[in-house]
């Protein structure tokens, strides 16, 4: 029997840019609060809060110096209480974004660490000495520049996969993870139903600390290679899931990059880890480099149906899978999946039935059920993100124009998704009376809540939906997957099946009208397709169509 968050969707909220209430240009707690009625409208069952912990916001609340705290910035304690207990009423649970590899700088942890070598703290972080006069490897962290960063005042170096504000804790301290774990708790005793696990595959770190192949673009070798999913992680998780989850009734999902399919049913299912994990072969198949967005190839369409096949497979019979398309370090879908050429509409709606129909928990990234898209910003310095302008410094250190590494970032940086959520056609898309903390797509007024809410046939409509037909239809949510036409370069086609129903699914991807075997949904009718005067046999562009069968 399935459990509750496999059977609703869940919507991923990034507070920062969500809904403002007093009018500083910063989405806050109160913001949430004011729309759990139309996420209830979408279905969700759960939202997934990026993080919201004190910070000094270098990396948007990743880099967390309270874990028991709520940035001011969103709101107070009270202001929590107040939306868990308001979301409770809306039958939603609330989901703990859980940064648990490395902290903030500003952390009193890493303020007490670095103060010495000879106190509770001192071996809560990753320090060394330094080697050749320099530092005492050659890794690179993924925000660019070397992975380890000096202390003048323990006059060591510390490790950091990330920022230099972002220290990386000691997870062979079996204080530390018992620190996490009391996090976790604190947080469960609230009410929470469950947490979203923050860059999991670095928290082990092989032991020897050798230097790694350099990459030439960056004079480093990559952390993610060094360091993703060393042997002895899982020992780390099965503690984690036995001190945190136990027998409760939450979930949890792992932001696992790097693991690969045939790895999932060690990481997720009876033996696993997690509930689910998110890992990112899907989302990785245009880069040549994946430390590189300006080192993109060109991709095919079987490429990407067969990452999602073979995850697919291996949580068929053990285990769960998280369907996503989008999240706050991703661009938005229909600029990252489909053809410039695509129409905005059809394309939004041939995206989200994909999402909303393959086997696993839908996660929706704000936005998306609008159809959002991409920036077209022209200056780098419209850009907030980090690792954007790093990428932006990366691709001109390497030859590219300024045209050219903007178009890049136009095309890849993670402030794609962080515009703010475009509410109507208001100053600011309504998400403020002030000023923004980033600016808002320019194209809010065509493409907003207010104005699809009244347009049966926008985006939004084609979600709620979606939503609808999961609920009629128990086969979008216990059917099996199989793929169809698993050649076609054109159209991604695949069937869900029970006992008592079938379901075959049908997105054209390209801007062509293609044709094929009608024999596929032969005995089946069609129930929603975003064209009208559906043709058996026949898909339009961009056209996506949903056929179910009942079998008596």
């Amino acid at each position: 029997m399935l459990k509750w968050w496999q059977r609703t969707i869940v919507y991923e909220a990034y507070p920062s840019s969500f809904m403002d209430t007093n009018g500083d240009g910063l989405g806050d707690l109160q913001g949430l609060i004011s729309k759990l009625g139309y996420l209830q409208s979408l279905g969700v069952g759960a939202i997934w809060l990026t993080p919201i912990y004190k910070s000094p916001m270098g990396d948007n609340g990743y880099d967390v110096a309270d874990y028991y705290a709520i940035n001011p910035l969103y709101g107070t304690m009270a202001d929590m209480d107040q939306l868990l207990a308001a979301a409770k009423r809306h039958g939603i649970k609330i989901v703990m974004d859980l940064v648990v590899n490395h902290t903030s700088s500003e952390c009193p942890w890493f303020q007490a660490s670095s103060s010495g070598k000879d106190n509770d703290y001192s071996d809560w972080y990753i320090w060394r000495d330094g080697a050749e006069g320099g530092p005492p490897n050659n890794w690179g962290s993924i925000f660019g520049g070397s992975a380890w960063t000096w202390s003048e005042q323990r006059q060591q170096y510390y490790l950091h996969t990330f920022a230099p504000f972002q220290p990386d804790l000691n997870w062979e301290n079996p204080k530390v993870r018992q620190a996490i774990y009391a996090v976790a708790q604190f947080w469960l005793a609230k009410g929470v139903g469950g947490f979203r696990i923050d860059a999991v595959p670095y928290i082990k770190k092989p032991q020897d600390y050798a230097n790694g192949p350099v990459n030439p673009a960056t004079g480093f070798a990559p952390i993610h290679n060094a360091t993703a999913n060393t042997e002895g992680i899982l020992d780390f998780l099965h503690e984690f899931k036995q001190e945190v989850q136990g027998d409760r009734d939450i979930f949890t999902v792992g932001e696992a990059n790097g693991v690969a399919a045939q790895q999932l049913p060690l990481w997720v299912g009876k033996d696993g880890v997690f509930d689910m994990i998110f890992e990112f072969s899907h989302l990785d198949v245009k880069f040549a480099d994946g430390e590189l967005w300006y080192k993109t190839k060109a991709w095919r369409l079987t490429e990407l149906k067969q990452t999602i096949a073979a995850s697919q497979a291996n949580t068929s019979s053990n285990g769960w899978y998280p369907i996503f398309l989008e999240n706050h370090d991703q661009p938005r879908s229909i600029n990252s999946f489909l053809p410039e050429e695509a129409d905005p509409i059809l394309g939004a709606k041939a995206l989200g039935m994909l999402l909303l129909t393959l086997r696993g928990t839908p996660f929706i990234y704000q936005g998306q059920e609008l159809g959002m898209t991409n920036v077209d910003w022209t200056s780098i310095d419209c850009f907030n993100d980090l690792s954007t302008k790093n990428q932006y410094q990366l691709a001109l250190d390497n030859g590219l124009t300024t045209t050219q590494a903007m178009k890049v970032m136009q095309k890849y940086s993670r402030d794609n998704a962080r515009t703010p959520m475009q509410w109507s056609a208001q100053p600011n898309a309504g998400f403020t009376m002030g000023k923004p903390w980033l600016a808002v797509n320019a194209n809010y007024k065509s493409v907003n809540a207010e104005l699809e809410a009244e347009d049966k046939d926008s985006v939004l409509n084609w979600y709620r939906k979606l939503y609808s037909l999961r609920q009629e239809y128990e086969v979008l949510i216990e059917g099996d997957y199989k793929e169809l036409l698993a050649d076609s370069e054109e159209i991604f086609v695949y069937s869900r099946s029970t006992s008592t129903a079938k379901a075959t699914v049908l997105i054209n991807f390209t801007e062509n009208t293609v044709s094929y075997p009608a024999e596929l949904v032969e005995g089946t009718d069609p129930v929603l397709s975003n064209y009208e005067n559906v043709q058996k046999g026949v898909l339009r562009p961009f056209e996506a169509v949903l056929y179910i069968a009942l079998i008596k």
